[in-house]
């Protein structure tokens, strides 16, 4: 009886410090973007993305455009993405107020706001960089940065200089993080860094994607050698080498390479991880880009042109078939029938194996038979709160050119809603965040309980939550554009309020049947386990 006692309490221990050493691990492991010039996408468009992975708030606003009497002063927040609503105030503190614009564009108000009606997008993805840099007394952090370029800015290129001249003036009080801008044009990754706990001010970098190349953000400072004679493809602040130096970063010897200096513990001092060389190799397998190289190239020429279906694929990913699979191990053996009706066995992955398992479970196998899974931080993870992928398209009116892909929870599991640069108003339900508490009209909850529950069998769930996620990509494929050429009529028409309705009722009933088809897989579900799981 010791002897078993003592077995599951070494279990207990080993699996606190194995989770928390992945605590550890994923420090700043949060949030995916992927980008793609207009000459390397499938149609034209340009196109960023992003996976908020975290508990942030999955409320969702169209926020108007608005005119200022001049003396207006604009209030800037901390605290705004982990609200319960958008008049909650929680935890919600003033940092300070600037002086408001004359006139503010309209935008998508995510928990990091990401389009608006000049169809000027932005996605997002933290990379921590040293703590030493870190001012708390900076007045903004990254997200209050977007809302105001998105209120604004109609381009990649003013945004990320006003952002510069903001954080110069009023201080930057965030950790390291990359913002990729698209516009009608171009595309562009800037990340972005406080100049020191002594220091209002910030230090940054911004680099363009050729229009025929992909680049991905995922967590990992990204750029490169600054390229300072070279504005059409770099733009930077003028003092990073001074502040790298300051602080220990360079040693003002070696040539001064930006991701190195800025590097977090997460990156592991390389420009890149597993997301990064997956998406890559997926885009260009000739290359035959190597996990093990010393750095991967900023962005890369797609061998064939990347449609957004592809990027919707990509943000689905976890690895499953590769070597990164972390189920492979994962095995049991099962009878089935051949043609001729005679049973035989096969051995097959685990139905209950899935590439979301909590660290708890991977403690369990681990346990059971060292060595059996090995955590790979994949691109959908199931603590997502939201995800969109937006595509910026220069030959529309920019009221349906901006299209906002819109997926709520787990992008491996959820479908994607369109959302136009040029709608006044979400859904029923995108009012109301769901991570406080249950709420069954909370949107987040209407996909979550589909989706947590089909994570319990996933070997038994994923064809018919697969499936679903693609009749919905095709229904959209399908019915877009004839929306958009009557929508687009109506501007012509000088009718702006009935293309707004349009656009407005179309979002509303394409997310109001995803919401009825995830309820019906989660009763679907229900029975299907009803023995247990």
């Amino acid at each position: 009886m010791k002897i078993k006692y003592l077995i599951l309490s070494l279990f207990l221990i080993s699996s606190y410090v194995l989770l928390h050493a992945q605590e550890e691990h994923l420090i700043g492991a949060n949030c995916t973007s992927i980008m793609v010039g207009k000459k390397a996408s499938a149609d034209g468009s340009v196109i960023t993305s992003h996976t908020c992975d975290s508990k942030y708030r999955t409320w969702i606003t169209m926020e108007p455009a608005a005119d200022h009497e001049a003396g207006t002063m604009h209030k800037v927040y901390k605290g705004t993405m982990h609200t319960e609503s958008p008049k909650s105030m929680e935890n919600v503190t003033l940092a300070g107020e600037i002086p408001e614009a004359s006139h503010t564009y309209a935008y998508m108000n995510t928990a990091y706001p990401c389009m608006n009606e000049k169809q000027l997008a932005i996605g997002e993805s933290t990379f921590s960089g040293p703590d030493t840099l870190v001012n708390e007394n900076g007045m903004f952090l990254i997200e209050e940065l977007e809302r105001i370029v998105l209120q604004r800015c109609d381009n990649a290129r003013d945004a990320i200089l006003l952002i510069g001249e903001l954080i110069k003036k009023y201080g930057y009080g965030d950790g390291g993080e990359g913002l990729t801008f698209a516009d009608k044009h171009e595309v562009w990754q800037m990340e972005i860094l406080g100049e020191g706990p002594d220091k209002i001010g910030g230090v940054w970098a911004a680099q363009r994607v050729p229009d025929d190349e992909v680049a991905v953000s995922c967590n990992v400072p990204r750029i490169g050698q600054l390229q300072k004679n070279n504005p059409n493809y770099f733009l930077c602040s003028d003092n990073i080498e001074k502040v790298a130096k300051k602080y220990g970063l360079w040693d003002g010897k070696e040539p001064f390479v930006w991701y190195k200096a800025f590097t977090s513990d997460y990156a592991k001092g390389k420009n890149f991880l597993e997301r990064e060389w997956y998406i890559f190799n997926e885009l260009a397998p000739s290359l035959h880009l190597s996990l093990e190289a010393d750095e991967l190239p900023f962005s890369i020429k797609p061998e064939q042109k990347v449609g957004v279906e592809k990027i919707m694929e990509l943000l689905r990913a976890n690895y499953e078939g590769s070597i990164l699979d972390q189920t492979q191990n994962l095995l049991c053996e099962v009878t089935k029938r051949d043609e001729n009706g005679v049973h035989y066995t096969d051995t097959v992955v685990c139905p209950n194996a899935n590439p979301w398992m909590t660290g708890t479970e991977r403690a369990l196998y681990n346990y059971l038979k060292p060595g059996t899974v090995t955590f790979y931080r994949g691109v959908a993870m199931s603590w997502c709160s939201y995800s969109t992928i937006i595509q910026c398209r220069s030959w529309l009116p920019d009221e349906i050119g901006g299209l906002c892909w819109l997926g709520i929870e787990n992008p491996g599991q959820s479908p994607r809603i369109p959302v136009y640069a040029g709608q006044t108003q979400m859904p029923q339900g995108f009012e109301i965040c769901g991570h406080a508490r249950y709420n069954e009209n909370a949107v987040l909850w209407q996909y979550r309980k589909a989706n947590k529950l089909a994570q319990v069998q996933w070997g038994r769930t994923k064809e018919l939550v697969l499936g679903n996620i693609k009749r919905y990509e095709n229904k959209a494929f399908e019915e877009l554009p004839a929306l958009e050429k009557k929508a687009q009529t109506l501007l012509q028409n000088g009718d702006k309020a009935g293309a707004q309705r349009l656009l407005n009722q179309y979002c509303s009933d394409f997310a109001g049947a995803t919401r009825q088809t995830w309820k019906e897989m989660e009763n679907k579900f229900w029975e299907m386990f009803w023995i247990g799981f």
